[in-house]
């Protein structure tokens, strides 16, 4: 069983950064992947926003290519998105999830999310 909390949600303003953590129970070795999703207000769908896999391997969805970098520490088992040139439209709820079932396509381990609300 792995725990996942994140951190580092807040208001900023448009162009401005804020990096996200995802804290993990165990080590970050235990799991195949960890992902950051988001989810923007008005029942938007989810929307898968980076991944990282077991052997760093990275992946970014169209809208935040260029602007968001995830990264893991693994000393610290956490899991950092930084977040730059923010976007009124990156205004969500931030989650991080861990462990992909590749079979089925679903995350094993999913934490509560942090908010990011971005001023104009």
């Amino acid at each position: 069983q792995v725990q996942l909390v994140e951190s580092g949600g807040g208001l900023v303003q448009a162009g401005g950064s804020l990096r996200l953590a995802c804290a993990a129970s165990a080590s970050i070795f235990s799991v195949n992947a960890i992902a950051w999703y988001r989810q923007a207000p008005g029942g938007k769908q989810r929307e898968l926003v980076a991944t990282i896999t077991l052997r760093g391997n990275t992946d970014y969805s169209d809208s935040v290519k260029g602007r968001f970098t995830i990264a893991r520490d693994n000393a610290k088992n956490t899991v950092y998105l930084e977040m730059s040139s923010l976007k009124v439209e990156d205004t969500a709820v931030y989650s991080c999830a861990a462990d992909l079932d590749q079979r089925t396509r679903t995350w094993a381990y999913w934490g509560r999310g942090t908010q990011v609300t971005v001023s104009s």
